[in-house]
C-alpha cells in the first residue's frame, strides 16, 4: 500500500495538469420557487388606483435532490435531478456514474 502512495505522489509531482483531471461531486436539496418575474406579474391600473398587492415568493412543497459533478478547472460537467420518489441507493448511483462517464 505504501508503494502505491509513493507512485501516486511521484505522478502528481511530474504532471503539472494532474489537479485539472480530478472530478468531484456533491448532492444538495433544492426547493422549487414560483418562477414568475416582476414583469410577468405586472398589471395595468389607473393612475389614481391603489397598487395591487404582490405576494412574496414562497417555497414550494416540492423538494428534490440535485447531484452535480464538476472539474475544478473546467466547471460543471454533469448534473441531474433525482426523480420524485426515487431512492438514492447504490443501484441508482451506478446509473448516475454511467451517465457521467458518457459525458466525459
Amino acid at each position: 500500500m505504501e508503494e502505491q502512495r509513493v507512485v501516486y505522489r511521484q505522478d502528481m509531482e511530474q504532471d503539472e495538469r494532474f489537479w485539472e483531471n480530478i472530478i468531484t461531486g456533491d448532492e444538495t436539496w433544492c426547493l422549487a420557487y414560483d418562477p414568475a418575474t416582476k414583469r410577468q406579474t405586472a398589471e395595468w391600473v389607473r393612475q389614481n388606483s391603489p397598487k395591487p398587492k404582490k405576494l412574496r415568493f414562497q417555497k414550494s412543497r416540492m423538494k428534490t435532490m440535485l447531484i452535480v459533478f464538476f472539474f475544478d478547472a473546467e466547471g460543471v460537467i454533469h448534473r441531474e435531478f433525482v426523480p420524485e420518489g426515487q431512492k438514492v441507493n447504490a443501484e441508482f448511483y451506478v446509473g448516475v456514474l454511467d451517465r457521467l462517464l458518457k459525458r466525459i
